[in-house]
């Protein structure tokens, strides 16, 4: 069941014609509905509904109703918030049960007719509790924000953004030299989330021993194995590390908050998430869907001076969390437990959140590129501002040299007036956006975030909501989908260097070069990752495997090779070998990942010890 509640002044509803064959018998009081000072609780049935579910219903309503101090309630039947109603007769049976149980419960309440098209007139009070939407299944209760409900509201109007300023409609654009941006275009248009089969990261990751889904837990929940936590470990230092050396200072925050907490009550209904719940002592808390809140109220607390402008705080959050629909969650790239670096940046100003937001801009290109991703670059902005910032916008086109996708919005669903996105295209022309920086010109009031000014009076600061790299598990997913494209195509798929969980796999011909070939894995200890491939199978068979787990380089020892104190090495997507020494090699790889963090792979490193996941 779904209701969307509303706190009103008044609500006045008239029958005026039937819906349904069976609509119900219009007594007196269903005729003409007039309530004053009431919670309205518009109540739509969905299949597979139960009276489990009407009583979670009732005890939500109630909730609010105490909440906000409401005596009188308005059941009112409203089936156009869901798109699978429950039959028309369980809907009915089950909305005159929550009616009936709210007024057992001492509440004065009031039915709407149910199978009827009514006209209706209600003012509904402008407080932070007014507006609250909840979906329930069974016991199971889901908070959703009503951003949620005012996104779905929202008017959007598409277009492209040319190199050279023009702003043309989705409609009018000549898309045959921009495929991506043309998918990219239709789904966010569409909206169509759903996989209808298995898309290429999901073959991989299970191929390659990344991830898994754990079944002990919530769907989108994973257990991350050796090769994946390594590739995890390395972007979550390069990110960290590229916050940290812009300025940002590392917090950590908790996991979980309190639903009543008055800042935090606003802010969850201005953000389009979707919240797990968790109820101690019988407070009512919800799991993080971001590190804003920590972040907001550290900064609250603060003594912050105009001179300490831009101020940047940041967490990398392991995890947050959103309960997303559940045919929505897939693989590596949508889930309900995922790793989010966050930063956000206090500035005086809105010319200097401009000017950050452009330098968070270039931050996000360098961390795309260091992941190897092919994108399309999106910008999502308010009509208003962008007609006061037409030029601002051309700079950003100029600048990325290719057409990017715009949507303007009508009006504020949430709390930013801007922000940007890289998006990715899947082998299934599925899009997901990874790095994204928001203008946000709301929180700062919210959350009583001040700044004392040169003239000692205190200012609320803008706030830029960054995660310059996305969640760290869609980086993976985006690389694993290109490269999975890149196979299907008959290529050489391959990691980026620096992520590779095996950057040299050491191959002797013979068990004759076996300790020379130990030799060079201790050589290789703290410079690059290297592992020993030490078992007694063919030469042939053992290249064939080094190459099915993308290994970056293959360094084969025979006898002319332990005479000479070299190795014949294969690159990876080069089908010709070379002769040089180890330390050539490793010369040649820590050049090629400078800049970029190493870590060790926590697996054996002679392939003989290892054992399979899967």
């Amino acid at each position: 069941m779904i209701t969307l509640a509303l706190h009103v002044d008044y609500i006045k509803v008239r029958p005026v014609e039937k819906a349904i064959e069976n609509a119900e018998e219009l007594t007196a009081e269903l005729k003409a509905v007039d309530v004053r000072e009431a919670l309205v609780a518009f109540l739509a049935a969905e299949e597979g509904d139960s009276e489990e579910a009407a009583n979670e219903i009732v005890r939500q309503v109630e909730e609010h109703a105490r909440n906000v101090k409401a005596e009188r309630i308005v059941v009112y039947p409203y089936v156009h918030l869901t798109d699978r109603p429950a039959n028309p007769s369980l809907a009915f049976t089950l909305t005159k049960k929550v009616a009936e149980k709210l007024n057992e419960d001492g509440f004065e309440t009031v039915r709407a007719p149910f199978g009827w098209y009514k006209s209706f007139e209600l003012k509904v009070k402008g407080h932070p509790l007014s507006e609250l939407s909840k979906r329930v299944s069974g016991k199971e209760a889901e908070v959703v924000s009503q951003s949620i409900v005012q996104e779905a509201q929202t008017k959007s109007e598409f277009f492209i953004l040319q190199p050279d300023g023009r702003l043309i409609p989705v409609k009018d654009f000549d898309f045959s030299k921009h495929r991506n941006l043309e998918v990219f275009a239709n789904y966010e248009i569409k909206k169509s989330r759903v996989y209808e089969r298995t898309p290429e990261h999901i073959t991989l990751m299970r191929e390659h021993e990344i991830a898994q889904p754990e079944p002990g837990s919530d769907v989108g929940n994973l257990r991350w194995l050796p090769k994946g936590r390594l590739m995890k470990k390395l972007i979550e230092r390069y990110i960290t590390d590229m916050c940290v050396g812009e300025g940002a200072v590392e917090v950590e925050t908790p996991l979980m908050y309190d639903f009543a907490h008055p800042a935090l009550e606003k802010y969850l209904n201005r953000f389009p998430a979707r919240q797990y719940i968790v109820i101690s002592d019988k407070d009512k808390f919800f799991l993080r869907f971001a590190a804003c809140f920590g972040q907001f109220l550290i900064a609250s607390d603060a003594q912050i001076s105009y001179r300490n402008l831009p101020l940047r705080i940041f967490e990398l959050t392991r995890y947050s969390f959103r309960r997303e629909k559940s045919g929505e969650v897939a693989g590596l790239r949508r889930l309900r437990a995922f790793t989010m670096p966050d930063m956000h940046t206090l500035t005086p100003d809105l010319d200097t959140a401009k000017e950050d937001f452009a330098k968070q801009f270039g931050m996000s290109y360098k961390f795309m590129s260091a992941i190897e991703s092919e994108y399309e670059v999106a910008f999502r902005i308010l009509k208003e501002w962008y007609e006061q910032n037409k030029e601002w916008y051309a700079e950003f086109a100029k600048k990325v040299g290719r057409p990017m996708l715009i949507e303007m919005f009508d009006k504020r669903y949430a709390y930013f007036i801007t922000k940007f996105e890289f998006n990715v295209v899947d082998s299934l022309q599925k899009c997901t956006a990874l790095s994204t920086v928001q203008i946000d010109v709301e929180n700062a009031e919210r959350f009583n975030i001040n700044y004392v000014d040169r003239d000692g009076t205190k200012k609320r600061p803008y706030i830029l909501h960054a995660s310059i790299s996305g969640a760290v598990e869609r980086d993976i997913y985006a690389i694993l989908e290109k490269q999975g494209m890149i196979r299907t195509n008959g290529g050489v798929p391959q990691y980026p260097l620096w992520l590779a969980p095996t950057q040299v796999r050491i191959i002797p011909v013979s068990e004759d070069q076996l300790d020379y070939a130990r030799a060079l894995l201790h050589s290789c200890k703290g410079k690059v990752r290297a592992d020993l491939d030490d078992r007694n199978e063919s030469l042939s068979k053992r290249i064939r495997e080094a190459e099915k787990e993308w290994c970056s380089y293959i360094a084969v020892v025979g006898k002319e090779e332990q005479a000479n104190g070299i190795v014949t090495v294969r690159k990876r997507g080069n089908k010709e070998q070379f002769k040089m020494s180890l330390e050539e090699l490793i010369t040649e790889i820590t050049e090629k990942t400078a800049g970029f963090p190493f870590e060790e792979l926590s697996l054996p490193k002679e392939i003989s010890r290892r054992f399979a996941f899967i």
